[in-house]
């Protein structure tokens, strides 16, 4: 395709011609795949797990010591804000306090409000910032809720209007904000170049500037730290997706840069401060690896120590899954070969000592989903695999681990397995990659990412489960280059002018499945979502003899204009900015809009989209299925309205586009 774009109207959200547009191709698709009893049966029985009252809850802790979790079910579809406490959560059937329900809400208030975050007031956990946003977009708006009176603070309270907003809590009269302040105060990437210290009873306009970015970077914002006795506050300026400049700022407003690596990742906890490399680092002769955990004294790396004590050392088949503070300890989860381990870390006079939090865990991935570092030393640790339902742990360092909760099986997974294979890609890299299913030469999806040190690791559907194992399928996961299975190296090895790799790594994995006898090209479909939507676009231009069927959600496909569109100017780090002649070069090679053949057979490919995503702008779905259509392929499309990147604002929805996809690879690949 030439650089010229004729289908560039596509792009615009609320015109009423690509608005006609939209809702052709989405009457065309549900009425081919979403009528009959079929799918209706395939969606209320993926909407029942969705929905089902058995799921886990998984609650998060605000320092109170009680149990916050946010619900969606049948009878909620907005869902429901609520606490309990650790004596409640215990039983089969907790009694919840319920501070908001959006339903309700919606109703009084005649709008789509759906929950994107709260900050907690620490301490006093009598106060929260709660936003909210509109179908489920990354702008927001922010307004103040009082947790014991549970209402929102009409009079006198913080509210900002809809904005890709960052708040957080200073004290009760004061908060920090980086929004949209009018003109001139955001950067090319859409997200807030300035932050402010707002006092309470103050309008905005006149709240204190406590820095300004550049409109290069990717974005601002500021923190506060209330801990007794370590009280501080930072400023962070995200240069680029993978650079930064972390800032203490002083009672009096100064600045003084942490002498950290632009890239490394930073944390601190009380006297210590971490640092999780991606680059190799040498301090005073010794050089640390990408991918290593440091950590030192706070105040002695502000005096110039450089005292550094490694905490995680990668290895050939081994990287940092994450790590969590306790109130006294560090939580590490790493992964070999993509498989995870959990271990405690205790410091001490001769330095820090390890040892197991838990044992191997085979393909079952651990994940810590809480700790609660200003009070004690207990955390929840959650563990599921492909085939086996998840558990929810409470442990205590030293102590025992009480299971919580387990999560039903949602589907017979008698007679599957979960196997490890390792492709061999066109570099003689070795990708591994998980297959899950019961038959040999059996309809497979495969799934993968490969971006942004993303993981790919085994997890539980039971709308999979029901929607495509009970079908006698096959599910596929590749973890390619471009994540973070092996780490920052395994990514690096896939960025910018070396993307390729990633796309030959999926190509590999598909080949080996076949070549293994697990399914065959015409019964091999594909899906990958966002990134993953960008990897579908290239399989389908540069490998489409591979695939019978190709699934791309929420996807960048127009490489020329992405960082033109939302969000897309902070992922040029990522990928190259195609200004930049040099960077086009290789983008042009792989640009999925670009890259489109009139005269080459393509499999049958499902767009999913939608119009609230304000991170990944649905032109990129739009123009491509219209090219592809005008060229005489075989193209399905679907935009919901609501759902931001996630495609979808309630169960519901997420039933319906997990339906349409199941439906359309069951169709193409005859499941």
């Amino acid at each position: 395709m030439a650089d010229d774009d004729r289908y560039l109207w596509l792009e615009e959200l609320d015109s009423p011609e690509a608005g006609r547009w939209v809702a052709e191709r989405n009457a065309e698709t549900l009425a081919a795949l979403g009528a009959g009893a079929e799918f209706a049966q395939l969606k209320d029985a993926i909407l029942e797990t969705f929905d089902s009252k058995e799921r886990i809850p998984y609650p998060g802790w605000r320092g109170d010591g009680l149990y916050y979790d946010f619900w969606r079910d049948a009878d909620h579809p907005r869902g429901l804000w609520r606490r309990t406490t650790p004596e409640q959560f215990r039983r089969h059937e907790p009694e919840w306090e319920v501070l908001l329900d959006v339903d309700a809400l919606n109703a009084a208030e005649g709008t789509n409000w759906t929950w994107n975050d709260v900050t907690v007031l620490r301490p006093g956990y009598d106060r929260c910032l709660i936003s909210l946003s509109r179908g489920g977009a990354d702008a927001v708006v922010v307004r103040e809720f009082d947790l014991t009176t549970r209402t929102f603070l009409e009079a006198g309270g913080f509210t900002l209007p809809e904005a890709k907003t960052n708040v957080g809590w200073i004290d009760v009269d004061h908060i920090y904000v980086a929004t949209d302040f009018g003109p001139g105060s955001v950067t090319s990437s859409g997200y807030p170049r300035i932050v402010k210290r707002w006092r309470r009873g103050t309008p905005l306009a006149e709240a204190d500037v406590v820095f300004e970015g550049r409109a290069a970077d990717v974005e601002v914002w500021a923190g506060h730290d209330p801990t007794p006795g370590f009280v501080r506050d930072h400023v962070l300026r995200l240069v680029d997706f993978y650079r930064r400049d972390v800032f203490l700022r002083s009672p009096g407003g100064d600045l003084v840069r942490l002498a950290v690596p632009e890239d490394a990742g930073c944390d601190w906890h009380r006297e210590w401060l971490l640092l999780r490399l991606r680059s190799a680092w040498t301090v005073d002769g010794t050089t640390y690896p990408p991918g290593a955990l440091l950590v030192t004294d706070f105040d002695d790396f502000l005096s110039g120590v450089r005292r550094l004590t490694v905490l995680f050392e990668p290895g050939p088949r081994t990287s940092l899954r994450s790590w969590a503070w306790t109130r006294n300890h560090l939580l590490l989860v790493t992964m070999t070969d993509v498989r995870t381990r959990a271990f405690v870390l205790y410091p001490g006079e001769d330095g820090w000592r390890r040892e197991p939090l838990d044992g191997e865990s085979g393909t079952d991935d651990l994940e810590i989903v809480q700790t609660d570092p200003d009070r004690d030393d207990s955390y929840l640790i959650s563990s599921e695999g492909f085939l086996r339902p998840d558990t929810l742990s409470l442990g205590a360092v030293g102590g025992r681990t009480e299971v919580l909760k387990r999560e039903p099986a949602f589907f017979d997974a008698s007679g599957m397995s979960v196997r490890q294979f390792f492709a061999v890609s066109a570099d003689g890299t070795r990708v591994p990659y998980f297959v899950v299913g019961s038959q040999e030469n059996a309809p497979a999806i495969l799934h993968g990412y490969g971006g942004f040190e993303v993981s790919m690791t085994p997890g539980y559907s039971g709308a999979w489960g029901r929607g495509w194992f009970a079908r006698g399928g096959t599910y596929v996961v590749a973890n390619i280059r471009g994540g973070g299975e092996y780490g920052p190296d395994w990514h690096k090895a896939a960025l910018r002018e070396k993307r390729i790799r990633a796309y030959e790594d999926f190509a590999a994995v598909a080949v080996d499945l076949v070549a293994r006898g697990i399914t065959t090209p015409e019964r091999l479909g594909i899906t990958g979502a966002s990134n993953g939507g960008l990897l579908m676009g290239v399989m389908l231009t540069r490998f489409p003899q591979l695939f019978g069927a190709v699934v791309a959600s929420v996807p960048l496909l127009d490489m020329r204009r992405y960082t033109k569109l939302l969000a897309g100017m902070s992922w040029a780090a990522e990928y190259g900015d195609p200004d930049v002649a040099a960077d086009w070069e290789f983008l042009r090679g792989y640009s999925p809009y670009h890259n489109v053949a009139p005269d080459r057979p393509y499999p049958p490919i499902l767009f999913l989209t939608s119009t609230r995503d304000d991170r990944v702008h649905p032109g990129h779905a739009r123009k491509m299925a219209a090219l592809l259509r005008e060229l005489g392929h075989e193209v399905a499309y679907y935009e919901n309205v609501e759902g931001g990147h996630g495609g979808a604002a309630d169960n519901g929805q997420a039933a319906t586009i997990q339906a349409l996809s199941l439906e359309f690879f069951r169709r193409k690949l005859r499941a």
